[in-house]
Parts: C-alpha cells; structure tokens; sequence
C-alpha cells in the first residue's frame, strides 16, 4: 500500500490539529458550567438567566447580584462575570435588554441619552430585580448591580434613583453624568487601561467627591472596552463588592472565553480538509506573462476611490430604516462599495471572469451548500457557546440573507477587481476597515464603529484565509466570496441592537 504522499498527509495532521482542538474547547466549555446551576425564565418579555451554586436554595440568605450588559452585548458575553459571582456564593441574575440577544423587541432611540431608551432599560432592569428579589434564598438587603458600557450608565441611574441598592459597579461608564456630584450611594467604577480617553475621564470625574470611602477607581491594566470584561482586576473588584459573600476560588475569567476561542480556531482550521475533499478539481491555471490580466497595481486605484466614495454615499443615506443598529450603516456601506467596484470591473474588464477561475459544473452548488452550511456553523456556535448571543431572533431572521447580500456584493467586487490575487483581495478588506474607521471619526459613520472595528477586522481577516483556500483548490470564481460573506454578515446581524 502506497503511502499517502505529502499534501494529503499535512491534511490529516491538520484535521487532527482541529479535531483536538474542538475537543479542548468542548472540555473547557464543559468545565465552565460544573459546579453551577443555570436556570433561564423569560418575565414580561425579557430573558433572564439566574446562576449559582447547587443547593443555595435554603438556610442563610444569600446577596443577589443583577449584571447588565452594554450596547451590542448580551447577557451571554456577561456570563464570566455571572461565574465568578456564583462560585463566591451570590446568586447572579443577567438579562438581555430590549434589542440584545434573545429579546426580540426594539431598543428605541439612537443614543444612550435617549429618554426612550432609558425608560426601557430602567423597565428590563426592574423586571431583572423583581425576579431577584423574588428568590426565596435571596437577601433582598444585599443587592448589587453591575453594568458594562450602556449597562453601566444604565445600572448607576437605577441606583441613584433607588438608595436601597447595597453598591453598583459600573464597568467602562461612558458618561459621569449618570452620577450625581452629591449622591451618597456606593460606586465602583472600572476602567481598562487602553480604553479611549473619554471613558477614562468618565471614571475619573465620577469616583471624585461623594462621602468618604463610598466611590472607588479600578483601573484594569492592558485591556480595552471588551477585554476588560475578562481581565482578573475586573473580576475581582466586582467580587469585592459583594457585602457578607463566603470565600471561594480564584476568578477564572478566561476559561469560557478560552473554551469558544479553541472551537473556533478547531473549526476554522477544519476547512482547509473540508474544502478540499469536496473540491478536487486540477489547481487553477496559471497566469503567462503576456496574458490579459490587468496591472497588479490597477485594484487599489480602484478600490482605494470605491471605498471611499461608498462610505460618503452611505452618510446621507437612510440606512437607519433598517432595525439593526449601527448594522444597518455597515451594510449600506459594503452594498455601495461593491456595487462601485463591480461597476469598476465591467468599466474595464466587461466580458471576462476572474483569470484563474474555472467554471464549475452543477456539482458546484452542492459543494457551496455544504461549505456554507460549515461557515454557519463555524462562526456562530463557537461565537454563541464562549463569547455572546449569535442565535437570530424575531427581526433577525430576514435582516440576515439581506446583511448577508449586502456583504456578499462587497467580497464578489473585491474577488472581480483584484482578479483572485490572494493578498490584493485581503488587503483591499483591510482598506475598506480603515476607511470605515476613518468614516466614524469623521461623523460620516456612527462612532461605536470605532469600539467594533478590531472585531471586524479579524472577522475581514478570517474570510480572507477561507478565500484563499478555495482559490488554491480551483473553486468556482464567486464561491470564496459567498462563504466569506456567511462569516462577516452572521455576527453583524445577530449581535448589533434590534431598534
């Protein structure tokens, strides 16, 4: 018997590589959950989730804490603060506000000093307590609140206006006008170290004055507006807050994070033999030196004025119609931008696919739909089980084959422009990051695309690689763009606000 020779032999190591590294991140996910219970309850529409320890449920009472998430979060990316709380011995009740995760219903208003936003918060917010409260192993003198970004703004208004909660803790506040200068109620605020500069002041202007010892300044050093979620630093000064809570182990912030990073990583790499059992087609033709492709510099003349000019278009366009919040702005751009480099393309290259791309037979489209149906799989279960909701809800259902369109008529222009040049074709997503980063500094894009960009970008990168294995397997010429567009439009569809 033959041995297998090398390319077919770095596909089993690789397979193996993904195979270990699901099974890690499953073990790691498993690990999260032992030793806690997790309940989930739905009260006049919002979706709480309770954790704690088995056997809580009677003898001495116990502190309860409310954890509230932030603008485009979930009660999911919470969920290591809810781990920490509960093996400390509190019972820990997240929620998803109006808009986020599992709640279906719109979070009216365009900003965080939206009256009507804030009345809905303070709503999901009151449910999330009186479901608290009404645990029959809960001391109901012993309530904290914890909130992140929105939440925290959120959850230090309600403390204000409700003296009978023991302390908030406010996480990457946004605004210290949300605390009073002559409140005398105790607040906890932290702040990651690389934050912007804004959030930094904010927890700097709202810990001054107000009684002795009640306001306290945590400053978690090396993380940002997310990672400061899940730096130790964080933890702990939630913990501390806590009044009267048993002793219990070390925070380990990272382990559910840790667990759904693997499950990606393993079912990310596991495309590579994926793809190619399915495509076994001869490896793409190559290019004479006399042959008709266009200048290798001619994509970013192109690209560089398509992206540039979409994100102008986009500005001015009623790209807020669509119930997604700061989604909607995206994907009005990346439909421009494409419809502009498409255009480019035909302008100069109007009767010709890609140079390199084979045209496929009918077997294709069953070969796309499996492949499509791995990129969903791949993105939105590991995103789902360690990091925040990506499961679709209520509006959510149409608005992702028409976000999913949207990105689709970006990445088929990028794929026609650079002709399948692997690094062009990267680079120009790279370009059209930094162009709508440079659009929301500029007003001409919402500015909490600014906190979304790194996410964005490394969703761009990850497509980028996909493409590249297809293209080296001979794939049809617009199949890396309709598996990439699976990746980049599943998380803006399922994560941003509904509104």
């Amino acid at each position: 018997m033959q041995a297998p020779g090398p390319a077919p032999r770095r596909l089993l190591v690789l397979g193996a590589l993904a195979l270990l590294a699901v099974v890690l991140g499953t073990l790691l996910l498993v690990r999260a959950d032992t030793g806690l219970s997790t309940r989930r309850a739905t009260v006049a529409g919002v979706p709480l989730t309770e954790v704690r320890q088995p056997g809580t449920g009677g003898g001495d009472r116990r502190p309860g804490v409310v954890i509230a998430h932030g603008f485009a979060g979930s009660a999911r990316l919470m969920r290591p603060l809810a781990d920490s709380v509960a093996r400390h011995g509190a019972v820990a009740v997240l929620l998803d506000f109006a808009g986020h995760g599992a709640y279906p219903a719109g979070l009216p208003g365009a900003g965080r000093d939206d009256e009507r936003a804030r009345a809905v918060l303070r709503h999901d917010l009151d449910v999330a307590l009186a479901w608290l409260r009404s645990r029959p192993d809960v001391d109901p003198d012993r309530i904290v609140l914890v909130g992140h970004s929105m939440g925290a703004g959120a959850v230090t208004r309600y403390a204000v206006d409700h003296p009978e909660i023991t302390r908030t803790v406010a996480i990457s506040l946004p605004d210290a006008n949300d605390v009073p200068p002559g409140w005398a109620g105790r607040l906890t605020v932290v702040v990651g170290g690389l934050e912007f500069p804004d959030f930094r002041r904010a927890a700097g202007a709202a810990t001054a004055g107000g009684p002795p010892g009640a306001r306290e300044r945590v400053v978690a050093p090396g993380t940002e507006h997310i990672s400061v979620l899940f730096a130790p630093r964080t933890h702990a000064a939630t913990l501390a807050a806590i009044p009267g809570r048993p002793g219990g182990p070390p925070p380990a912030p990272l382990t559910r994070l840790a667990g759904g990073g693997l499950l990606l990583l393993g079912l990310g790499l596991g495309f590579v033999p994926l793809a190619s059992l399915l495509l076994r087609g001869p490896p793409p033709p190559a290019a004479s030196a006399g042959g008709p492709r266009s200048r290798p510099g001619r994509w970013l003349a192109v690209a560089g004025p398509a992206a540039g000019l979409g994100a102008v278009l986009a500005a001015p366009l009623p790209t807020d119609r669509l119930p997604l919040a700061v989604g909607g702005h995206v994907a009005g751009f990346l439909l421009l931008t494409g419809v502009l480099l498409v255009a480019a393309y035909r302008r100069f290259r109007p009767r010709r696919l890609p140079a390199g791309h084979a045209r496929r037979p009918p077997r294709a489209a069953g070969v796309a739909a499996v492949l499509l149906g791995y990129a969903v799989l791949a993105v939105a279960l590991p995103l789902h089980l360690g990091f925040t909701s990506t499961a679709p809800v209520g509006a959510r259902w149409w608005l992702l084959p028409l976000v999913t369109l949207c990105c689709l008529a970006f990445l088929l222009g990028a794929e026609l422009v650079t002709e399948g040049r692997g690094v062009a074709y990267a680079a120009v997503g790279g370009l059209a990051v930094v162009v709508l980063a440079a659009a929301a500094v500029t007003g001409l894009a919402p500015g909490f695309v600014l906190l979304v960009v790194p996410l964005f970008a490394a969703l761009v990168a990850w497509q980028a690689a996909w493409a590249g294995v297809l293209r080296r397997r001979d794939a049809p010429w617009w199949l890396p763009a309709a598996v990439g567009a699976v990746v980049l439009a599943w998380p803006i569809a399922t994560t941003l606000p509904l509104t």
